[in-house]
């Protein structure tokens, strides 16, 4: 391990607890400036989440001549300009560690015919991106991937067309690649699902005024189309919300209170999971933000018990795994997860990552190709590598933070990528998280 890499220590503690404000949501904030960059109109943003995910998003928009402006409280005002507003890049753009911010811009950049080279660092250019290539290409894009993976090269051509389309699995980037790509197609896209998948997209388009019609199933659009501006509030993000959702249950014996938090019903999956294990959870003033679901969640100390977690629960839980399976550790008898294989293909291989990070602190785990069981017992502590997912790394954190003896989580820089005030929001809560290197 290089001396170079941050590492985090997390100290075991007897309690957390407080009232705490959870940053915006990553994906609502991705769709924002990409939606924003070809509305008709100036596009206002407010609980923009400023990490390095979404701001390599923002960097490549400007990069094709988006103009936008961080105002001094942190508002962004987008000066959208139509979809010709935006120009074919002369450098390749880099969107950093982000599947969303490559398969996203993938599909609107490709519905725009314009000629770009798409990458990133080394963990997303080790990512799948055929799953969004193919539906592009039965579209007209000439689409080209790098042995399946990134760099992603773009050619510009004739309008696209309309399509009818299958998920092979319940996927909203796959789903959002399409959808933005039909916004410049000539007829109709119609995409059907075989789960329910985060409907984010389609939430916002219909918000600012595309003909799309959506269900759990199937979602329908008619192109070409324009999209007007307006304001859009970003609530906070359910996934960072996961972390002090889980420290609570199993360390707030007063109660921890998380304010205004996105409960999209296509998000919410750890929620109802948790609630099947018996955890204390409760939405108090529940209201809109920008077309989503929002809501306050209190959540208090539970002696959590085992669930056998069913396949489809898994896309709406899909980037809160890491901490569910340190909410497993804890609970009584032994927590099955099948059907979660999209878990092997995300920042790290997860169910991997997490099965060595547990196995490591003490805890009994059976790493399963779909899955993995979890067998309920104490965290005793040690050392762990996060291999640099963020989400990992802030497992862990509450892992220690509930553990016998405490963690040290190596390779923690990352989190900056969805949760950049991580630590300070823990130590509100009474973690005691430090961080050391770099």
């Amino acid at each position: 391990m290089s001396d170079t890499l941050t590492r985090w220590i997390s100290r075991p503690v007897p309690e957390v607890s407080g009232q705490l404000s959870i940053p915006g949501d990553k994906s609502v904030s991705h769709r924002a400036l990409m939606l924003g960059a070809i509305a008709e109109s100036p596009v206002t943003v407010t609980g923009f989440l400023a990490g390095a995910d979404c701001i390599a998003t923002r960097r490549a928009l400007e990069q094709m001549g988006s103009e936008i402006e961080t105002l001094p409280d942190g508002t962004l005002r987008i000066h959208g300009q139509g979809p010709g507003g935006l120009r074919s890049p002369g450098a390749p753009l880099d969107l950093g560690n982000s599947g969303t911010g490559i398969r996203l811009m993938t599909g609107l950049l490709a519905g725009l015919s314009l000629d770009a080279v798409l990458t990133g660092d080394a963990s997303l250019r080790a990512r799948p991106m055929e799953r969004i290539a193919q539906p592009l290409r039965l579209m007209g894009a000439e689409v080209n991937t790098t042995d399946g993976c990134p760099p992603i090269h773009l050619r510009s051509g004739g309008r696209l067309h309309g399509i009818e389309y299958r998920l092979p699995v319940a996927s909203a980037q796959v789903k959002s690649a399409i959808l933005l790509a039909a916004l410049s197609a000539e007829g109709q896209t119609v995409v059907t699902q075989p789960a329910v998948s985060r409907d984010h997209t389609e939430r916002m388009l219909a918000a600012m005024g595309a003909p799309i019609e959506f269900d759990e199933a199937r979602v329908a659009l008619d192109g070409p189309c324009r999209l007007r501006g307006g304001r859009i509030e970003v609530p906070g993000d359910f996934s960072s919300a996961a972390f002090f959702l889980v420290a609570g249950l199993l360390a707030a014996s007063r109660g921890l209170t998380l304010k205004g938090v996105g409960i999209n019903p296509t998000r919410v999956g750890l929620l109802r999971m948790l609630e099947a294990m018996g955890g204390d959870i409760e939405l108090l003033n529940p209201r809109h933000l920008g077309g989503e679901p929002t809501a306050d969640i209190r959540v208090r100390r539970s002696r959590l018990r085992a669930v056998d977690v069913a396949p489809e629960w898994v896309p709406l839980a899909i980037d809160e795994f890491p901490v569910f399976f340190v909410a497993a550790a804890l609970a009584d008898g032994v927590t099955r997860v099948r059907g979660a294989e999209e878990l092997r293909v995300k920042e790290s291989d997860r169910i991997d990552a997490m099965a060595e990070a547990l196995g490591a602190v003490g805890v009994r785990v059976e790493p399963r190709p779909d899955g993995m069981l979890v067998h309920g017992g104490p965290i005793r502590g040690g050392r762990v590598n996060s291999r640099g997912d963020h989400r990992v790394a802030m497992a862990m954190a509450v892992a220690g933070a509930v553990s016998e003896d405490g963690i040290v989580i190596d390779d923690t820089e990352n989190v900056g990528t969805s949760f950049p005030d991580f630590l300070s929001v823990a130590a509100s809560a009474g973690m005691e998280v430090v961080e050391e290197g770099g």
